[in-house]
């Protein structure tokens, strides 16, 4: 919390899963305690994003350095006061499947706050990097509705600097179209 710069009294959350649960799930997830705000700060993407920031030359962990969501509604969305069970590892079985069928399977995607809070925390009290070269659907939407997506740390290839990545999945909309080149 010191990091955060945000002060540390809390209030913990009382547990919302059952020891059964908790047990069912301790190899392949972790147990997030949500905070709504620390202190008087808002656990958001914004308030994350200015304390961790965009430049990796600077500090590590940061987010990559993007701002097209900076304007989005979901990333002011605080967490929850309880706590989540969140997979560490993304389930093979659902990759390259578009978001909606996925949904159709039933798949419970989580927010990008609590992925952002879950990585960066990862990050600190365990060393631990989580999807660092993958990329995780969220619940969250932007203002045309294209799905959010989060993670993918360091890019395999070298080519773009590391960060915690903040994407949305485009929609084909009317405005996509071709044109003839002769």
């Amino acid at each position: 919390m010191e990091r955060l710069g945000w002060g540390t009294e809390i209030t913990v959350p009382d547990m919302n899963y059952s020891m059964e649960q908790l047990e069912a799930c301790v190899t392949d997830y972790l147990l997030v305690m949500g905070l709504p705000c620390i202190g008087d700060k808002t656990v958001n993407i914004r308030n994350l994003r200015e304390v961790f920031g965009v430049d990796p030359d600077v500090s590590e962990p940061c987010f990559y350095n993007q701002d097209w969501y900076m304007h989005e509604d979901f990333i002011d969305q605080p967490l929850e006061s309880r706590w989540y069970l969140l997979r560490k590892e993304v389930i093979e079985a659902s990759r390259a499947v578009m978001p909606e069928q996925l949904m159709a399977d039933s798949y419970a995607f989580p927010s990008a706050i609590l992925c952002a809070w879950s990585f960066f925390a990862c990050w600190f009290c365990y060393d631990g990097r989580l999807w660092y070269h993958d990329f995780v659907w969220c619940c969250d939407t932007d203002h045309n509705g294209d799905r959010i997506y989060v993670g993918k740390y360091h890019d395999v290839d070298g080519v773009n600097k590391n960060g915690f990545s903040v994407h949305r999945h485009l929609a084909l909309r009317q405005c996509y179209a071709a044109v003839n080149c002769l």
